[in-house]
């Protein structure tokens, strides 16, 4: 009898992973694939789905057992809410195209949830009663793991950080899809912003810059600064045991992580140990595999 193993999908910003896994999270194939985002949410899925459809044939239909997802956006079963800025994003039934393309149940989730779901479940909040991922990419957020459960809130928006406020951003009415924090600290925020200290449009280059140019980092410690604030905020309202730090901006650890810890060692009355995540960089994809076989518990 053929091993059995699950399909993973990560839709990212500009590409999408997919994966088959066995029941410890081991990938046995994969392959990216560019989502062209001008192109509409459309060709995206239908591409994904080729590729994905190809890597089940290869390995043999009759031992997948489930598909997870992970997405951008609050997953529903008939749309995506807060949907990234891809042209029909919000209209996509995910769950269902993939149901019907594969013939097996299929799981989606919010990328980070996903994530925070692989590190509970194979990475370093595995063993945690109560831990948080904190996702540092172009968004921002945090997933929240209560003896061994990701918590979703009561519309699958726990943990998105992004849209937190400061006094300046005091809303004048209804939510309008804005992340005030996320405008400023998040990892586009920080490539775009960068560029008035002489950054070339992506954080990594502002991160470097800071190494040697004093304007430079007295930006980087501003944006981080405000960054570490939130963090703290959330850490004070959660109490975990543990913080794992994820997202493009984790490549800039020597720089990002002390400040961090530093405001949490001042500001939380426990304050929490401070670590990478072991899925720094693809922890929606092995957290779509965790969905996956959650799912047939």
């Amino acid at each position: 009898m053929s091993q059995s193993y699950v399909l993973a999908v990560d839709f990212g910003g500009t590409k999408a992973g997919v994966a088959l896994a066995d029941p410890d999270g081991r990938v046995l194939a994969s392959a990216r694939l560019a989502i062209l985002a001008d192109r509409g949410a459309e060709q995206a899925v239908e591409r994904t789905l080729e590729v994905a459809c190809r890597l089940v044939d290869g390995f043999g239909r009759d031992a997948l057992r489930a598909a997870g997802v992970a997405s951008p956006g609050i997953v529903l079963a008939d749309r995506v809410l807060l949907a990234p800025n891809v042209p029909g994003w919000s209209e996509l039934r995910l769950q269902e195209r993939f149901e019907q393309a594969l013939g097996v149940p299929a799981v989606c989730a919010t990328d980070v949830k996903a994530a925070t779901l692989a590190e509970a479940r194979w990475g370093h909040l595995h063993g945690v009663r109560t831990g948080m991922y904190l996702n540092l990419g172009t968004g921002i957020a945090v997933g929240v793991v209560v003896d061994g459960a990701v918590l979703t809130g009561a519309h699958g928006a726990a943990g998105e950080i992004g849209y937190n406020l400061s006094a300046a951003d005091e809303p004048a009415g209804p939510h309008d899809g804005r992340a005030p924090l996320e405008e400023r600290v998040g990892g586009r925020a920080v490539g775009e912003r960068g560029r008035a200290v002489g950054g070339t449009g992506d954080a990594a280059s502002v991160f470097a810059l800071a190494a040697t140019d004093s304007a430079a980092r007295a930006f980087v410690e501003a944006t981080l600064g405000e960054l570490a604030v939130h963090v703290a905020n959330a850490a004070i309202l959660v109490d975990p045991e543990r913080i794992v730090v994820a997202g493009g901006m984790v490549e800039a650890a020597d720089a990002v992580l002390p400040v961090l810890e530093a405001v949490l060692k001042r500001a939380v009355p426990f304050p929490p140990e401070l670590a990478v995540a072991r899925f720094a960089q693809d922890g929606p994809l092995v957290g779509a595999a965790a969905l996956a076989w959650e799912s047939l518990r």
